[in-house]
């Protein structure tokens, strides 16, 4: 016998019905998306694995879990385990004049950790990056993004998380000052971060371990060490939310998981969902990362989502949890299967979503498949419709519209009148 395959360990398959709602969730994003100006970027799923190593030695993403591997060209790559650095690269590549440079894309990472609910090796996210401009208000209009994404799918119970995390400026004195405190408190840290406080003190404030979150509470917070030209930016980021309704509350605690972040940091938290793994999105500035990549001082902003971690909080809150149906009508054929092929045709070429039955199925086990497609609308075509010119039309989803005789010119008429 022959050997089974199953999907590997932390990845998995979206199958119809279900996938639907995977769709629906990307168009409505690129709908967002795009009336905010926004351009879709479609990239190579592997870089240079020198385009990751600005992410920062210090992450777990650089120091463990990228795929990556030498091709056969002997050129060291790895499949993309974060949206921003490849679109930092793009930009330098190719230098486009348009500022800020506002792209989205829908992109699978992945990453090599432990499969958990919500926490996969290859996950799919949309993102969307803004490069060229340091004004706030973009800070505002790139954050508002998602949160009207949420609001659309109808979350409700939905944090926005802010932060700042300073610039080249200010942050390293608040980077030694930290630094001091944590050392003076190394015997209290999870074994993991003992170590590493000289690497990246910042990232033990973004320890869930209890043993890190009790050292830390009273830590001196990045917030209070800004230089005047990063207050002043922050003040402006709170105060453009705030004018357009996008409620925020400040933790001094997140400083998100990539060395290139600068100033405006964010997450979005699903609430409804087990805290340790609700975050739906984030992201921030990272006014450096183009120079880090050999491009000229470029600033930028940007966020990725994920879709999966997105659709378990629409099921936590029962909203957008029915995929929607993949077919308005449903061809019935009780013929020779001929004028079925020509109304299916007929049908989609008027932009209504028809689909069929095929090898001479009987009527019953046709209306079955009709049901299941979820189409509120069949169309039933025999030997006598055809003689005489008509197709029976039948509702599929109310109880008061009875089935009727339509003439052939008045079918699809007919039919966008039952859908409406």
């Amino acid at each position: 016998m022959a050997q089974q395959f199953q999907a590997p360990p932390g990845t998995f398959d979206v199958l119809p019905p279900d996938s639907a709602r995977y769709a629906e969730l990307v168009a409505r994003f690129a709908g967002h998306a795009d009336r905010a100006g926004f351009g879709l970027i479609v990239q190579p799923m592997f870089e240079d694995i020198g385009v990751f190593h600005r992410l920062g030695g210090s992450t777990d993403i650089v120091r463990k879990e990228m795929y990556d591997f030498e091709d056969k060209g002997g050129r060291h790559v790895a499949l993309r385990p974060e949206g921003t650095a490849p679109v930092a690269r793009a930009y330098i590549q190719h230098r486009p004049q348009q500022v800020p440079w506002k792209v989205w894309y829908l992109t699978p990472k992945f990453r090599y950790e432990r499969p958990q609910k919500g926490r996969f090796r290859q996950h799919h996210e949309v993102g969307a990056e803004a490069l060229g401009s340091e004004d706030p208000a973009l800070d505002v209009e790139v954050i508002a993004l998602p949160w009207t994404l949420y609001q659309d799918l109808g979350l409700r119970q939905v944090t926005v998380f802010l932060n700042s995390l300073g610039d080249g400026e200010c942050r390293p004195q608040y980077r030694a000052t930290l630094q001091a405190y944590l050392e003076a408190r190394r015997d209290q840290l999870c074994d993991e971060h003992k170590d590493r406080i000289a690497e990246n003190p910042l990232r033990v404030l973004d320890c869930k371990r209890p043993a890190c979150k009790d050292a830390t509470a009273d830590a001196p917070r990045q917030i209070d060490h800004l230089c005047d030209a990063c207050r002043a930016h922050f003040d402006a980021v709170k105060a453009g939310l705030t004018a357009i309704g996008v409620p925020f509350t400040i933790e001094t605690r997140l400083v998100r998981g990539m060395d290139y972040y600068t100033r405006t940091t964010f997450e979005f938290a699903a609430t409804a969902l087990d805290a340790a793994q609700n975050a739906v999105g984030g992201g921030g500035r990272y006014d450096g990362l183009v120079e880090q990549l050999g491009g000229p001082a470029t600033p930028g902003i940007g966020f990725g989502l994920g879709i999966e971690r997105i659709l378990l909080a629409c099921e936590a809150e029962g909203v957008f949890t029915t995929p929607s149906a993949h077919t308005d009508v449903f061809v019935v054929d009780l013929a020779d299967g001929t004028a079925a092929t020509e109304w299916t045709h007929r049908l989609r070429q008027a932009g209504l979503r028809a689909d069929r039955a095929f090898d001479g199925r009987s009527m019953k086990s046709q209306m079955k498949s009709a049901d299941r497609s979820g189409a509120r609308v069949a169309l039933i075509i025999g030997d006598d419709e055809i003689a005489q010119g008509i197709v029976t039309v039948r509702p599929l989803r109310s109880e008061h519209n009875e089935q009727a005789s339509v003439p052939a010119d008045k079918v699809v008429e007919t039919v966008r009148d039952l859908l409406a």
